[in-house]
C-alpha cells in the first residue's frame, strides 16, 4: 500500500514521538520498583509513532471492527513505546498511562484488552509471528485488504519458531503482512552477534522469499518510505536499524536498562534530555 505524506507529517510525527518519549518517562517513574521495559521501548518509539500516527486503519470509537489493521507487538516489552502510542491515537485518556503496573488497573506490564487496542499480550517470545500469519490468512478469506503489522526484536530471531513462521508467510504469498525488525543489536543476553549472529540478515529473509527494506528507525521520513515500499505477492518485512534506549544519555546501549528501575534523580535528567534533544 502507498502512502503519501509532506513535510508537515514529518513534523507532527517527530513532535509526537518527543510526547511518547516523555511519557515513556513518567510510565517508566509510576512502575515505581517494579521497573519496566525501558531500553527495547525506547528502540522504537518512532516506530510506533508512525504507525499510530499515519500508517495503520483503525477506529477508536468501532475498535473490535473485523476489517481494522492488526498491531501485534512480538517484543511486548516495548510496552512503554505502545500504550503512549494508544493514548496519542485516543484508544486512551493520556492520565491513564500513570496507573501503568497499577493494581486493578488496565495497563498491565503485557496487556491485552481489545477494546483499547491491545490486539496481544505477549511474553512468549517466538510466537507472535505465528498469530499474525493466522490473522492474515483468515482476512484474505475473508476479503478484507486490511493488514497485519508485527513488531519483533532482534534477539528474538534466535528463535527457531520465527524461522518456520518465515517460510510459511512466503509460501502463502501474505502480502497484507508487515513485519518489523527493531534492530537494537542488543539483547537482555548481550550484543545480538556475539550471542548468536543472525547477519546477513538482508540476504537470509530474502532468501525467505520476503520482500526486505530496510531503514533508519529513529528517522520519521525513512520510516515512511519504508513502510510504503511494499510488493504485491509477498510479505514485507522492514529491518529499522535502532539503538536501545535512544534519546537517553545513560540508558542507551547499556544492557542492565533492558528492564530497570528509573529513580527520580535519573527521570529529572532523562526528561531533560529529552527536551533538549
Amino acid at each position: 500500500m502507498s502512502y503519501s505524506w509532506n513535510e508537515t507529517d514529518v513534523e507532527a510525527l517527530t513532535a509526537m514521538s518527543k510526547r511518547m518519549r516523555l511519557d515513556a518517562m513518567d510510565m517508566a517513574l509510576a512502575s515505581g520498583n517494579n521497573g519496566s521495559h525501558l531500553g527495547g521501548s525506547l528502540s522504537c518509539i518512532e516506530i510506533l509513532a508512525v504507525l499510530y500516527g499515519k500508517v495503520l486503519s483503525y477506529d477508536v470509537n468501532a475498535p473490535l471492527k473485523p476489517d481494522r489493521d492488526r498491531f501485534i507487538p512480538s517484543k511486548n516489552h516495548c510496552v512503554l513505546a505502545h500504550i503512549p502510542a494508544l493514548a496519542e491515537a485516543g484508544f486512551i485518556d493520556k492520565s491513564e498511562i500513570l496507573e501503568f503496573q497499577k493494581d486493578g488497573g488496565r495497563l498491565t506490564g503485557y496487556p491485552m484488552r481489545k477494546e483499547i487496542g491491545l490486539e496481544y499480550s505477549g511474553g512468549s517470545l517466538g510466537m507472535a509471528i505465528s498469530v499474525g500469519i493466522g490473522i492474515a490468512l483468515k482476512m484474505k478469506e475473508q476479503g478484507f485488504d486490511n493488514k497485519v503489522y508485527i513488531l519483533m526484536g532482534d534477539g528474538e530471531l534466535n528463535e527457531g519458531s520465527i524461522w518456520e513462521a518465515f517460510m510459511s508467510a512466503a509460501h502463502f504469498g501474505l502480502d497484507n503482512l508487515v513485519a518489523i525488525i527493531d534492530r537494537n543489536h542488543l539483547s537482555y543476553d548481550g550484543d545480538t552477534e556475539e550471542v548468536m549472529g543472525i547477519e546477513p540478515l538482508t540476504d537470509k529473509l530474502a532468501s525467505f522469499n520476503w520482500h526486505v527494506s530496510t531503514c533508519d528507525g529513529h528517522d520519521v521520513s525513512s520510516l515512511l518510505k519504508a513502510f510504503s515500499d511494499d510488493k504485491k505477492g509477498s510479505p514485507h518485512i522492514i529491518i529499522a536499524d535502532t539503538i536501545k534506549g535512544k534519546g537517553v544519555s545513560f540508558i542507551e546501549n547499556r544492557r542492565e536498562w533492558h528492564h530497570h528501575r528509573l529513580s527520580q534523580a535519573e527521570y529529572v535528567q532523562a526528561v531533560n534530555e529529552i527536551n533538549n534533544e
